[in-house]
């Protein structure tokens, strides 16, 4: 057990179960105890590695993206570049270095960094030092131009709720703690909700589990209201299904393993499946355009990663091409992260849709 696991136990001893929303918050972002605030997650000494650590290729293909985004608004002299949740800064260097192509880009750039833990922002100051970046531990409200939003394995890492079915209702699943162990139980009354919006052809099943990111769908809300009455676009890449759907996706990773979520909170990395539909909708709904889902590696070969890997071999050893090559196969296989992460973009304000998605 952790000394996270002590509080935990103590709030439920004192108030009753908690919700899995309140239990992941904590786990994941308690000021003292909390996972990113006091592990180095990244990388393979880390628990996990993300697609900026894996190649280069991915940032500076972002950054291209963020350029043509940027011309598609008609090359505005002042917008604001902001990336949301940025691990160790990875991506965005990539993409930074990329977008000098364009130095008109980069000087009308206004780059932000969204980051509630100290200890990443330090690692993120160290490494954009070459910049002029501001950051923020909450999204910043912008009133003077136009946004270009990059987030990267964030939603995928907000707290959710989740829900059982029971006898045609749903009642929601909290945490409660058995024989000094944590478990989960469900709610004593029914939760009357229009949160879950599936296809008519969805079978209910007993005790069938339905997910909820109730940050995720505030933030998308924020961001797309900004989009729409300033101009912008947001990409947003995670794992999750196509479609809303059923099941229970919570999930812990350690030591690059899935372990059990609820066994030492605050030292694993707690995520969930991002329901892209609902997102996709909440945009919509706000006045902006979203693009069809894509698979991640769909929309790096759209963005030209080939022809990335290819430059970058040109000069490369023997054993430097076969990393590259099998950097490119991790990002974009069906086999490995090409088809288990989505990409999402919605915009508006823009002559043309960003690249990257359709045929």
């Amino acid at each position: 057990m952790t000394e996270l696991s002590d509080i935990l136990k103590a709030r439920i001893a004192d108030t009753g179960p908690i919700s899995m929303f309140e239990y992941m918050d904590m786990a994941l972002a308690h000021p003292k105890f909390g996972y990113y605030q006091n592990t180095d997650p990244f990388g393979k000494n880390g628990d996990f590695i993300t697609a900026p650590e894996i190649s280069q290729m991915f940032g500076e293909l972002i950054g291209l993206w963020c350029v043509d985004c940027w011309i598609k608004l008609g090359t505005p002299s002042h917008f604001h570049l902001m990336e949301l949740g940025p691990g160790n800064g990875t991506l965005m260097c990539d993409a930074l270095r990329s977008s000098a192509l364009a130095p008109d880009f980069l000087n009308a750039a206004k780059i932000h960094m969204v980051e509630s833990s100290e200890r990443l922002a330090n690692i993120q100051q160290k490494n954009l030092s070459s910049y002029a970046v501001q950051w923020h531990s909450e999204i910043p409200k912008f009133e003077d131009g136009p946004i270009i939003v990059i987030a990267n394995e964030f939603f995928d890492a907000l707290p959710i709720q989740q829900f059982e079915r029971h006898e045609g209702k749903w009642f929601e699943r909290l945490i409660t703690v058995e024989d000094n162990f944590f478990s989960y139980t469900t709610a004593e009354k029914p939760t009357e909700t229009d949160l879950f919006k599936f296809s008519e052809n969805t079978v209910f099943e007993e005790e069938s589990i339905a997910e909820v990111n109730p940050l995720a769908r505030e933030i998308v809300s924020f961001l797309a209201t900004i989009i729409s009455e300033q101009g912008g676009a947001a990409l947003c890449i995670d794992y999750g299904p196509m479609e809303s759907a059923l099941g229970d996706s919570f999930q812990a990773v350690q030591n690059h393993k899935f372990v059990d979520a609820l066994q030492t909170p605050g030292s694993a990395d707690l995520t969930a499946h991002v329901d892209f539909k609902t997102l996709s909708d909440i945009a919509k709904n706000l006045g902006c355009s979203s693009l069809p889902l894509s698979t991640q590696g769909r929309f790096l070969e759209r963005l030209g990663i080939e022809a990335r890997f290819w430059q970058l071999s040109k000069n490369a050893d023997a054993y430097q091409k076969e990393k590259i090559a099998n950097d490119m196969k991790r990002l974009i296989s069906t086999q490995e992260m090409g088809t288990l992460f989505k990409a999402l973009s919605f915009y508006s304000g823009m002559q043309e849709p960003p690249s990257g998605f359709g045929e």
